[in-house]
């Protein structure tokens, strides 16, 4: 069961269509209201959702780290399943994190995992319904994310050796990609997600990495929920999130196919200094790798510097990792995420960023995702 989950969710592409499948989950539609704090808090009637965050933190004495704290939530019992039960070891679903840390100046990378049924309340998601005015969204062990009175996110995670406490505060609104929120992830009927982003949120906390180190910095969160899985034919993606420094952002994910090629539905975001969004299609991407890093524990063969140029936005980007082993050798599956340097033009004036890159499908097949052919 543990392998299923961890195959499951990995992917920040599980995905859905209108209405309900056959077990009575509900599936991504066109026209979902986004509401928020609600939005924040889980969506049970789907069957797979996903809290995400990376970002980029500077020490006061100059260092940098990354981080990435991942909660996910995999339903096990579908909506009209749920018919009460005595055993506390019956659980609507299952919970999963993953937690990293990148040291730079070290050229260090830390990961690590954890899986919970919850049965006994030491894992779970809140409802923002009934827990005010200090809410937990998600918690997993000592793993937490919270809402404030504020409405500032406190993120916890500790693996022992190293714990990460941030304060993040969105300074910008919350982007909805693709179609209103609705992010199409297959050529084929029936696939996509409800997909909102803070594509900048700001960060300040404390990192403990060896000596109690005080940070700040910048945050990208992805919040995603759907249903269904990948579509035939899909082999992995590849995603990027890019805080410029002129006060853009970008997303972008492109879906390979087993066949080598790249499928239809890859696509983006552009964010705005004022926060509007512009979807981007394929044929206004151009996605070039330019240099690879390959793991001694997987051999699997990642692309960590790429070009990126959507000339209808006249942006030109050169992505490069200051740390080339960011890679999460995870039994039976792996894949590379990681801290991600940028620098380039737009609209024929220089620009520097930072973001986070993912990488899936390199390492040997996304097994468990895929519908079969």
């Amino acid at each position: 069961m543990r392998h299923a989950l961890l195959l499951t969710i990995l992917s920040g592409l599980i995905l859905g269509a209108a209405g309900e499948d056959a077990a009575g989950w509900l599936r991504a539609e066109p026209g979902w209201k986004f509401e928020w704090p609600r939005d924040h808090a889980a969506h049970p009637d789907f069957k797979t959702e996903w809290w995400y965050f990376t970002g980029s933190l500077r020490a006061a004495d100059g260092r940098r780290f990354g981080y990435q704290v991942t909660f996910f939530r995999q339903g096990v019992r579908a909506p009209g399943a749920r018919a009460a039960v005595k055993s506390r070891f019956v659980v609507d679903d299952l919970k999963f994190g993953h937690f990293t840390i990148t040291d730079v100046g070290a050229k260090q990378f830390h990961f690590s995992q954890q899986l919970r049924r919850g049965a006994f309340g030491e894992a779970g998601f809140g409802d923002l319904k009934n827990d005010p005015p200090i809410t937990k969204l998600a918690w997993l062990g000592d793993w937490s994310l919270t809402l404030d009175a504020d409405g500032a996110m406190l993120l916890h995670a500790s693996d022992g050796a190293r714990s990460l406490d941030l304060r993040l505060v969105s300074t910008k609104p919350w982007a909805l990609h693709g179609d209103g929120g609705l992010s199409r992830k297959a050529d084929v009927p029936g696939h996509a997600s409800q997909y909102f982003s803070g594509t900048r949120m700001r960060s300040s906390g404390t990192l403990k990495n060896g000596a109690m180190l005080t940070v700040e910095g910048e945050s990208w969160f992805d919040h995603e929920w759907a249903t269904n899985q990948l579509a035939p034919g899909q082999s992995g993606w590849d995603w990027f999130s890019v805080q410029l420094d002129d006060g853009t952002e970008l997303m972008i994910y492109r879906l390979r196919r087993k066949d080598g090629s790249v499928d239809g539905a890859s696509a983006g975001s552009f964010i705005a200094k004022d926060g509007s969004v512009r979807h981007l299609r394929l044929d206004e991407l151009k996605l070039t790798p330019v240099r690879f890093w390959q793991s001694t524990k997987t051999r699997g063969k990642y692309p960590i510097a790429w070009r990126i140029e959507v000339p209808s936005l006249s942006l030109a980007l050169d992505v490069t990792t200051p740390v080339e082993a960011q890679e999460l050798a995870l039994d039976p599956v792996a894949y590379w995420e990681g801290m991600i340097d940028v620098r380039g033009t737009r609209g024929g004036r220089a620009v520097n960023g930072h973001g986070y890159l993912e990488l899936t499908g390199y390492a040997g097949a996304v097994v468990g995702l895929s519908v079969p052919e």
